[in-house]
């Protein structure tokens, strides 16, 4: 079934968030990555959806959310923007899933607010980012023209920097990606504020280490294999710092493990949440 679009006002913003599955089902939130959107859990969610109420935000500055003026991008507001997500909608109790950027958000949120979590997954992401995807995702980012002529070149420029990403899900990831300007043309859906921000080389100073050790729920870390992102030696640190965490590296996937490998990734969350 598709989704169902809602917008809920959260710290001032009007956040934007899609609905799959079952209202009665144990709640799933999604949180996407740096550029993402709630869409990117097309696949997720469709393998999810027979039995979970599945939840995507869009992240602030993101997808249809409201980019906040002071370009307030920190980890710790957007675990904030969460916690009022979860008040808002009412999850007394929920799985909480994040890759990337939203791994981080999730990591933060899970140390303050471990009482309302069941499970927890993080997507190739850690407390420490292996400086060479860093610069990749920040040249991507820093090079992107503001107007974008057609969905088609937005697809060929980012498959140029993802090229093990699914084609069929790239594809759709880039139409939810895009809106349309008035006179013709396309522009990215994220802020130029976060942009900016990419561009002018800005880091989030947030230290995450301490912050494992405080999440002692059972906890899902899936690496990419091929990831240039989360190094191996930083997914084996994670592991001996969470309580109960456990380490799953899917094959044939970078950095963007759900779409490089749709079907084993979904299959890998379903399995661990089930368990």
């Amino acid at each position: 079934m598709p989704p169902i679009d809602h917008t809920a006002r959260i710290n001032g913003l009007g956040l934007h968030y899609v609905e799959w599955g079952r209202p009665d089902g144990p709640a799933v939130v999604l949180l996407h990555g740096i550029t993402g959107h709630a869409r990117v859990w097309d696949t997720l969610a469709a393998r999810l959806e027979d039995r979970y109420r599945v939840l995507a935000l869009d992240l602030r500055g993101h997808g249809d959310s409201d980019a906040p003026e002071d370009a307030d991008y920190r980890i710790s507001t957007m675990a904030e923007d969460l916690v009022g997500f979860a008040k808002t909608l009412g999850l007394s109790r929920f799985d909480l899933l994040g890759h990337s950027m939203g791994g981080r958000v999730t990591i933060a949120y899970a140390a303050e607010h471990v009482a309302r979590l069941r499970r927890l997954v993080l997507v190739d992401i850690g407390p420490d980012i292996n400086p060479a995807g860093l610069k990749r995702v920040r040249d991507m980012m820093a090079n992107a023209p503001e107007r974008i002529e057609s969905e088609d070149w937005a697809y060929d420029y980012v498959r140029r920097v993802h090229p093990l990403y699914d084609p069929a899900e790239l594809r759709h990831r880039i139409h939810h990606s895009l809106k349309p300007l008035p006179d013709g043309g396309f522009a990215w859906k994220y802020s130029k504020g976060l942009r900016d921000m990419m561009r002018e080389g800005r880091r989030d100073p947030i230290d995450l280490w301490a912050a494992l050790g405080r999440i002692p729920r059972p906890t899902l870390l899936v690496r990419g294999a091929e990831s240039d992102i989360l190094s191996p030696e930083v997914a084996k640190k994670m592991i001996k710092a969470l309580p109960a965490g456990r380490l799953v590296e899917v094959p044939g996937a970078a950095h963007t493990v759900p779409g490089d490998r749709p079907e084993d990734f979904a299959q890998v969350v379903r399995s661990f949440l089930e368990a």
